[in-house]
This record gives C-alpha cells, structure tokens and sequence, in this order.
C-alpha cells in the first residue's frame, strides 16, 4: 500500500569499492572464501546453442537454469533463491541458538526469538489449538447482523492484518512529505488482484473456478455442511466480484496525482461511505486526522453500494474466509493444507509445501525481522561492507549527472531540478543507522497464531504512534537480510539491503570490475536511483512531494519517449493470451533500462575497460551485459508467471533483460546482433529516455 518503486531484485552481487568506484576487494557477508578452483562467474552460465541476438537471456543464463531446475517445494527459482537458503541457514542457527537457551530473560530479543521460533514449529501444538486462536473474532462475526456490525467487525480486524472491505494505513502526504497522513485504499479481494475476477484467458478461469472450491473448503472447515458450503461460496465470490467490479487496474493504481484525494474525514463519509463514520472510526483508533486521502474514491462508494445491498449471512461468510485465510499458515493441518492447496498449488504452482522451518523463519522475519537483522548484520556483514556499497552509490550519481547533462531532449530549466534531486537522494545500504524498538512486542508459547497476532497488533501500533509525529526519514522498510531493494519518493531515497550483496560461491576478489557493474551497479543502484526519474516517480520533487517540477514541453517529451517503451513491453506474449501490461509495468521497465545505461557509463571509466582484454573470452563490454544478465537468473512456474503479468507491475525476468537490452546500441554492437534477430531493434524504434 504504502507507494514504494520496489524492485524485485531476486539477488545482488558483493563488490568492492576503491577510489570511488567499484573495485575487488575482501569477502562479504555471505562469500564462500575457501581458496578452491571456480568456473568462471558469468561464462559458467552461458549456453551457447542459443545465439545471443535470439534471446539473450537464455544465452547467458541457460546453462544454469538447465542445471537447477525448479525444486517441487517452489513456485520459482534462481540465484537468489540459493541466496536466500544460505540467508535461511544463518537465520535458522540464530533462531534454533535462541530457542535453545533457557534462561533468557523475559522480553529480551532471545526471548523472543526463541520462544516465537519454538511455538511456530511445534505442530502438535498448532493441532491441539486448533481454531481457538481465533474464537474471539469468529465470536464477533458470528454477531453480525447487517452493514453496520460488519463492519464493526471489519475495522476491528485492520489491526490484525486482515484487510476486510478496504485497505487503511498512515504513512507520509505524498504532497506533504514531512506529514505522516491517514490514508485509506481499496482493497478487500481474495485473489491477488482485480483482473483475476475478470480475465477470461484459460488459465485465470481455472483460477477462478478454483478459489470459490478453496472458499467452499474454507467454510466446511467452519462447519458448513458441503452443499450449503458450496451455495455460500458462490455468493462469496458474487460479492468479491463486485468489489474488483468498483476497483482501479492495476496500471491506474500508478498515477500518483489520481490515487491523491484529500478530504475531511465527514467529507469522506458524506460523499462516498455514509455507512462509515469515518470521524468516530478514525477516533476509536486515536486518530484525531483532520483529512483523509482516499486512494480510489469511487472504490468506496461502490463498497457502500454493496454493503447496503448484501445480506448478513453474506458478510459474515466473507468476513470467516477473509480472518481464516490471513492466519491458515499459524493454524491446524487441515486449514494450512487447505491454503497451500489453492495458494500454492493452484495460484503459484507449487507442488508440495516448503519445509516448516523455511516457513517458520518467513513468518518470524515478517513479525519482528529487525531483531534478526540486527544479530544477523553483527554476525555476518560487516562495516566495511557497508562502506564499500555507499561509496558505489556516489559512483553511479555521478555517472547519472553527466548523462543527465548531455541530454537533448531536455530543458536547462527541467535540468536543473532533476541535478537538484538526483544530489538529494539519499542513500541507504546494508542496515539502518538506529534500530526499530520491539519492547512492547509480547511473544510466548501458548500458540504461534497468538504470536503472528500480537506481531501483526504490534506493527498496526507502531504505525498508528507515527500519526502527528515528526517523519524518521531514517527508518526502513526492509530488513537488512532481505535480498531486494527500492526507492522510496517520498523520502527520494534508495535502501539497498546488506543481503542484496550476496552470491554464493563466490567472494570478491573472484570477480572482475565488468561483472559487478552490470550486477550490482546497473541492476541495482542505477535500477532504484532511476526510480526517481521513471513515470512515477519523476513526478515527485527533491523534497519527496508530488509536485510538478517539468516544463509542458519537457513533461510532453518524456511522456512521448515513455510511450515507446509501453508499446514494445505490451508486444511481449510470456504466456499465450497474456501478454506483459506495459503501462503497468513502465516504471520498472524504465529503471532497468536507466540502470543499464548509467552503469554501463561508469564502468567506462575502469580500468578493466581501458585496458579491453577478455576475461573467459569475452570482453569487458561483453561482461557488463552477463553481468546484468546474471542478476536475473529466474525461471517460474506457469500459474506462478500468470499471477505476476496479472498483478505484478514487474516484467518477467527474461524480458526485464531482453527488453532493455534491445534498445543499447552498445549491446548491438558487443554481441554482433543483426537485423532479423529477435533482439535487434533498429536505431529509429529504439526507446531513448536518458
């Protein structure tokens, strides 16, 4: 909800920094330094039976991916997916340490991490408990008599992660961003998003036909015999659909200017939701707000549209499925596998589930993953990581200043503001400076679905103490051992966490200059500082406000280079019937596209570059591009690649290579790719934005 341009990094490369540039250096965090014999990083990966002017992609990483298939447990699999178990077993030693030591002193870190990882593995436990956790809030939607006590019901499960009807949260004023504001969306929907209600492509239909099963099961397991399960489900699935009917697209939800509507809390009621008090609502949650910004205001009024027109028993059924489904996974056998079943395998095409403890350390790191983070950085990434990393951040700001001034297209005036906010952007890397305070956090070892709720009550805390405060523009979003990264306009900052920095096998000295600015340098930092200059997040000025800081002309300019970058990703069919929804997708496009150019110009400026000599047979340049290549090592199930053209503003992996690489003449030329191939673009379609 909150509006971040995440990028799904699935795994970022350790590097060196000297002088000011990347360079190689001592071991990371996460390097395998034994001094033994390794194919070479890039050219190991490489399939040759495949021309690289076809599909570069599976010229680069074809070798790899025909050697690790996707494991059954799984809905996809690459590189970061290897970092991510090296990341499971250090979090796993940390958690198992912890739950070992008896004497922890209440309320301390090993207290609770060991008391929340003991509990989240004990399935004996979870059985015996079964659906206790929860016989409060199924005691207060079995109350539920109309609108008026359903929603009752659903605001007193905001706090407990469980977005019924709407999504609300407070975060900064996109157009004040030293406010912290309330903010309410739409939300509400079982499947992930509003084109899965809609679509008619084949495979979504199954989808479809599957989740009213999965809601039937869901209701059976709540005591409804089979047939009025089933008659429940469909009216279920008729008032879900409603709501996707009154729900933006995926691409609208990307205009900031349109998803900003600020009014007073009685406005907001008046206009849109007279079922929905909103000052008195706002206020039993301590929230004094003078206004409100409504994301989608036509959402809310056609909730209130279908509130007054559902019956009880209705709600009440959608309100079950809603609480059950957001805590399947802390609860019994039966209800856990009834989740896997239509999440997993159906949503994601996973064939069996992934192991327990794997699960465990997920939801662990959701409930309070700083106080992992912390012990995790102390233990296995250390400062001089950090430094490396900020000083490559300044490498690429730099390089992204000369090309901003060589650009033709583009103002002096506009110029001028862009120089002004790419000096601006802050930067953060490996772990925040102070650390998130989980005192009032209560975890113990009655059930693990009372640990996942007091985390889930502790978070909605922690986001509702902000209202009225001061901004803590040092806070984060992501926990230093996640493998990913983003930019935040709000804050006009990049936040590159310690894990992205990982490969495994490999330490920093193994690996040349070319490979780590096309890996970490392009698709990385150059990916999220380009993020403030894509279609979104250009609209938002140094100070992180959206606010229009473009001349008509230069503004008209952009949108029209943009375009052409919409035209080409909406032309990709991953799967037939869908194809990649290029609007939607357009400010990742454009970040990966800056990335490769940005990093690309600074690592004009190495010495590895001047000096032009191969490296496993290939040149510098050709190295970059594996390198860039390389960060992209990912290969998904079918259900799970229709869930991310349907829901994901992120092109699939293979085209958030091939696409941009198609419009780099410095890629043409490197590979030797000619008119015909399926990467060859000529120079007169090719997009040209910066």
């Amino acid at each position: 909800m909150k509006l971040l341009a995440v990028s799904l990094r699935r795994l970022a490369l350790a590097g060196a920094i000297a002088g000011g540039v990347l360079g190689m250096g001592a071991s990371t965090a996460f390097a395998d330094t034994a001094a033994t014999a390794r194919p070479d990083v890039v050219a190991a990966n490489v399939d040759a039976s495949v021309n690289p002017g076809d599909d570069f992609f599976s010229y680069a990483n074809g070798a790899w991916l025909k050697a690790h298939p996707i494991p059954a447990s799984e809905a996809n699999w690459g590189i970061g997916r290897a970092v991510q178990d090296d990341l499971y077993a250090k979090l796993r030693k940390i958690s198992e340490d912890a739950a070992a030591q008896k004497d922890a002193a209440a309320g301390s870190d090993t207290q609770k991490i060991g008391d929340f990882w003991a509990t989240a593995m004990d399935e004996a436990l979870a059985e015996r408990n079964g659906l206790t956790p929860l016989k409060a809030q199924l005691a207060q939607i079995d109350a539920v008599k109309d609108a008026a006590s359903a929603l009752d019901v659903a605001f007193a499960l905001q706090p407990l992660g469980v977005g019924a009807f709407f999504d609300f949260g407070v975060f900064q004023d996109e157009k004040a961003s030293e406010v912290m504001a309330v903010h309410a969306v739409q939300g509400g929907l079982g499947l992930p998003e509003r084109d899965y209600y809609f679509n008619t492509e084949a495979g979504v239909a199954k989808v479809r036909a599957a989740y009213v099963v999965h809601l039937a099961n869901v209701l059976q397991l709540l005591g409804a015999d089979a047939k009025s399960a089933a008659a429940q489900a469909q009216k279920v699935m008729a008032f879900e659909t409603a709501l996707a009917k009154v729900s933006r697209k995926l691409e609208d939800l990307r205009d900031p200017e349109k998803n900003y509507n600020k009014m007073a809390p009685a406005e907001f009621t008046q206009k849109y939701t007279p079922a929905i008090a909103w000052t008195d609502r706002l206020r039993g949650w301590k929230l004094d707000a003078p206004y409100v910004i409504v994301g989608q205001p036509e959402f809310f009024a056609g909730l209130q549209a279908r509130l007054k027109g559902t019956p009880a028993p209705v709600l009440r059924d959608y309100l079950r499925v809603q609480l059950v489904d957001a805590y399947a996974g802390a609860l019994n056998k039966a209800i856990d596998d009834e989740s896997f079943s239509f999440y997993g395998k159906v949503l994601r095409g996973q064939k069996e589930q992934r192991p327990r403890w794997k699960r465990t350390l997920d939801a662990e790191n959701r409930a309070m993953g700083m106080i992992l983070g912390r012990i995790f950085v102390a233990e296995y990434f250390p400062d001089s990581a950090k430094q490396r990393y900020n000083a490559a951040v300044e490498a690429i700001r730099s390089a992204y200043g000369e090309r901003m001034a060589k650009l033709d297209w583009m103002s002096a005036a506009t110029k001028a503001k862009a120089r002004e906010k790419l000096a601006a952007v802050t930067k953060k890397v490996g772990y925040p400076d102070k650390w998130k305070d989980y005192s009032t956090l209560t975890v113990g070892r009655a059930s693990y679905a009372d640990n996942v709720m007091n985390a889930r009550r502790w978070a909605w805390n922690d986001m509702l103490s902000k209202f009225g405060k001061p901004v803590d523009r040092g806070e984060w979003d992501m926990t230093p051992q996640t493998y990913n990264a983003y930019y935040n306009p709000s804050n006009n900052e990049i936040v590159l966490p310690a894990a992205q920095f990982a490969i495994p096998g490999f330490a920093d000295g193994d690996i040349d200059d070319a490979v780590v600015y096309g890996y970490a340098a392009a698709s990385t930092i150059g990916h999220e500082i380009t993020h403030g200059f894509d279609d979104e997040g250009r609209q938002f000025d140094a100070k992180g406000n959206l606010a229009d800081w473009w001349t008509a002309d230069d503004a008209r300019k952009f949108n029209e280079r943009a375009q052409a970058m919409v035209r080409q990703f909406d032309a990709y069919e991953p799967l037939p019937g869908l194809r990649i929804n290029g609007k939607a997708s357009l400010g990742e496009n454009i970040a990966d596209y800056g990335g490769i150019l940005i990093g690309l110009d600074a690592f004009k400026k190495t010495e590895q570059y001047k000096r032009g000599e191969k490296i496993a047979g290939y040149t510098p340049v050709q190295r970059f591009f594996l390198g860039y290549a390389l960060s992209w090592i990912f290969a998904e199930r079918d259900e799970a690649l229709r869930q991310s053209l349907l829901s994901d503003v992120h092109a699939p992996p293979k085209w958030r290579v091939n696409g941009p690489l198609s419009n780099i003449g410095d890629f043409h030329e490197a590979f030797g790719v000619k008119p015909g191939q399926a990467m060859y673009r000529a120079e007169a379609d090719r997009v040209r934005i910066w």
